[in-house]
């Protein structure tokens, strides 16, 4: 693999740029990896991590002379992200991020975006519940998409070269707008989050089973939500707050939907059920065979058994 930037800024360390600072180091694909992040513990452990080659806590110095700059943070961040670099951005350098809502994350950071720089929103979609420089590993991107979604008057060439670096890293690229973006996301992935918080919290809530009943039986369907409800708080709120409308939208019809299953139940409708279950379970079988997960009995977690 060969070198496509010499300089790439990385703003924000967590799962996903600790992830691309160990694949940028290991496929060789720029000369030199800063890393920024507020927090100067933070900013230790992945200096200790080795993820890359200057540390700061300064976003502003970090993006000085570099060529491509990822900002990695809750999107609820992106503004004050946007107006610490913009001065100090390097011409014809290109700014993306990896945030999971795309309307928001332009509105607050194009309006201080130079106009000799080259400003492309980016999504991967791919992560774990897991967050900190600690959470990254190789391979992340590996067989995942990568959503841009381009602003108006954006330059094909940066365009092409940002593709490259994402493919460079196992990902496959598509191209949509903004807005279609944030109600596919709230779909596939911001609702399901917010269900399985929801459900972990009605848990915790109920007076009739105890909480150590909850963790001693959880080795069935709750423990697959509580996967998802250990994401990083910060980050899904600021998801639920800039991702409102769409969420909204989406979490009206889910109710309808579960109203629908609901009054199904009371009367006793078995094909209506069935006929539910059936469909969706078409759905799961369409993912492994997209390649978006394995076909492993009990999510690969067999193996936990043997232990």
């Amino acid at each position: 693999m060969s070198v496509q930037f010499d300089r790439i800024a990385l703003i924000g360390i967590g799962l996903i740029g600790s992830s691309l600072a160990y694949d940028i180091r290991r496929l060789g694909l720029a000369r030199e990896i800063v890393v920024a992040t507020r927090s100067p513990d933070t900013l230790k452990r992945a200096e200790e991590l080795g993820l890359g080659d200057r540390y700061t806590t300064s976003s502003q110095d970090a993006v000085k002379d570099a060529d491509l700059v990822i900002v990695s943070v809750p999107v609820g961040a992106s503004e004050s992200v946007a107006k610490e670099i913009s001065a100090s951005l390097k011409p014809g350098a290109i700014v993306t991020d990896v945030g999971s809502t795309k309307a928001s994350v332009i509105a607050q950071m194009l309006p201080h975006m130079p106009d000799n720089v080259h400003f492309i929103p980016g999504h991967p979609l791919a992560g774990t519940e897991k967050s900190g420089p600690d959470a990254g590993f190789p391979g992340l991107f590996e067989g995942r998409w990568c959503i841009f979604t381009p602003v108006a008057g954006t330059d094909e060439v940066a365009l092409k070269r940002l593709r490259s670096f994402w493919e460079a890293l196992g990902s496959k690229v598509d191209e949509m707008d903004a807005e279609h973006h944030d109600k596919v996301l709230a779909i596939v992935s911001h609702l399901p989050h917010i269900i399985a918080y929801n459900i972990v919290g009605t848990a915790d809530d109920l007076e009739t089973v105890t909480e150590s009943e909850v963790i001693k039986y959880s080795a069935s369907g709750f423990r697959d939500f509580t996967r998802l409800a250990a994401s990083d708080p910060t980050m899904w709120r600021d998801v639920c707050l800039h991702n409102r409308d769409a969420i909204l939208e989406m979490l009206a019809r889910f109710s309808e939907d579960l109203a629908y299953l609901q009054r199904a139940i009371r009367w006793g409708e078995g094909d209506k059920i069935f006929e539910l279950f059936t469909r969706t379970r078409a759905i799961r079988r369409s993912i492994v065979q997209a390649g978006q997960d394995v076909d492993a009995p009990d999510f690969g977690r067999h193996a936990l058994d043997k232990k």
